[in-house]
């Protein structure tokens, strides 16, 4: 059984992150385990601009943004294994991965980094009635078949959903020449980004209708038309406000699913809002030595993000691997969430292992405006920052300092939560 210090599952932009800054903080022993034939993630197939502007101050491309790290995994020598499967985890660190060449093997680590992104909805989660003709895709699905294989899913597309898939392949569709008649989102609000909104709808002159739903798929070998409908506050369709719309493909934008499949066998806790683990302030999980970073932790809007968080947990990892015990543990603070937001990432900090700042990301759970972000540790309010609007669709962050929070000796809960101004 070859052993290994750290083993991270997933050749994303979270694993490549992650790699590196283990790397870079002294471990030498890594291994990256990506089941696609590329590192690089679902990146490769995001061929819009818009990644790295807060990484590398500058536009990329999702494949130009990926190569930069690849690189440098390849400048630091780092080992990975493509075309590979992790099947199963033991609990002792016992790692089972599966590929064309090797067979079944067993690796032992140290410690383990979680880094397998995350999935779409399928159209079985959401109960739309009608036929299951040809022509129903998710949009990542349809993304990969227009960016790498070169197929067009359709001429006439409605999409279910505004999550910011959906909107680029909106625009996407629209440049290839299909016609893209509607978006309908559930939600009264979008659940992409503005910026997405305005460019890749607003530019084309593709319609958004907020609180709607698909009601019905009409086709029986292919989508013919779809129907949507108006709901209520209770997202039950209004009767009398269905539209049909002739069309034959229908795109699915409803959501992303971290991939936990892996993390429920070895026992890892998951946050019942973001259906990631929950983590402390080192982005450990509850099990020892297994660390969590990116969109298997909870959904990102921005891949800067998820590669600055994969970096800390990369960090977190190998100072877990060189010191080889877990540290003393100090007094622990609990983050706790208050009106307005859905859940905060980390849930806890040891205030003896955090870094001198830490950034706590979380998202809000409805449109709000000319309101304020309020951090109360205990009952003190000691934070706030006015926004004209925050929405569900964009993560909020915040800094904390760990002197200010040694300086509250008795300090048992930081509260988050949103206020009118």
């Amino acid at each position: 059984m070859k052993s290994y210090e750290i083993v991270i599952i997933g050749g994303g932009p979270a694993g490549l992150a992650a790699a590196i800054s283990a790397k870079q903080s002294g471990v030498n022993d890594i291994l990256i385990v990506e089941r696609d034939r590329r590192l690089g993630g679902i990146l490769n197939q995001c061929i819009h601009n818009g990644f790295g502007l807060h990484t590398f101050k500058e536009e990329l491309t999702g494949p130009e943004y990926a190569q930069r790290f690849i690189d440098e995994v390849a400048d630091l020598g780092i080992e990975y294994k493509l075309n590979t499967m992790v099947v199963d985890i033991e609990g002792d660190k016992v790692l089972t991965i599966m590929n064309s060449t090797d067979g079944l093997v067993k690796l032992k680590a140290k410690a383990i980094v979680l880094a397998m992104g995350c999935r779409e909805r399928p159209r079985g989660a959401l109960n739309i009635p009608g036929c299951r003709p040809a022509g129903i895709y998710s949009a990542g699905t349809a993304q990969r078949f227009v960016n790498i294989e070169g197929f067009m899913p359709g001429r006439e597309i409605v999409i279910l959903g505004s999550g910011d898939i959906g909107l680029i392949m909106a625009r996407r569709l629209t440049l290839e020449g299909a016609k893209v008649k509607v978006v309908a989102e559930i939600m009264p609000y979008s659940g992409g980004l503005k910026r997405n909104i305005v460019q890749c709808l607003d530019d084309y002159g593709i319609p958004l209708k907020l609180s709607h739903t698909v009601v019905d798929i009409k086709g029986q070998e292919r989508v013919e038309g779809v129907t949507i409908a108006q709901v209520d506050e209770n997202m039950k369709p209004v009767p009398g406000t269905e539209e049909e719309y002739s069309c034959d493909t229908l795109l699915l934008s409803v959501g992303l699913i971290p991939e936990n499949e892996l993390s429920s066998k070895m026992e890892v806790s998951l946050d019942r809002k973001t259906n990631g683990p929950i983590v402390n302030e080192s982005f450990e999980t509850n099990v020892e030595g297994v660390f969590a970073c990116g969109n298997v932790l909870h959904v990102h809007d921005l891949v800067d993000y998820v590669s600055e968080e994969a970096a800390g947990a990369g960090k977190c990892a190998a100072e877990y691997v060189i010191k080889q015990r877990k540290p003393e543990s100090g007094p622990v603070v609990e983050l706790v969430t208050g009106e307005g937001v859905s859940y905060t990432v980390p849930k806890t900090i040891d205030l003896s292992r955090m870094d001198e700042t830490l950034k706590v990301r979380f998202r809000v759970s409805g449109v709000y405006e000319n309101c304020t972000v309020s951090v109360y540790f205990d009952d003190k309010r000691v934070k706030h920052r006015k926004k004209r609007i925050v929405t569900p669709g964009e993560m909020e962050q915040i800094e904390l300092v760990r002197q200010d929070l040694q300086a509250e000796p008795d300090l048992k809960q930081i509260l988050i939560k949103i206020e009118e101004a």
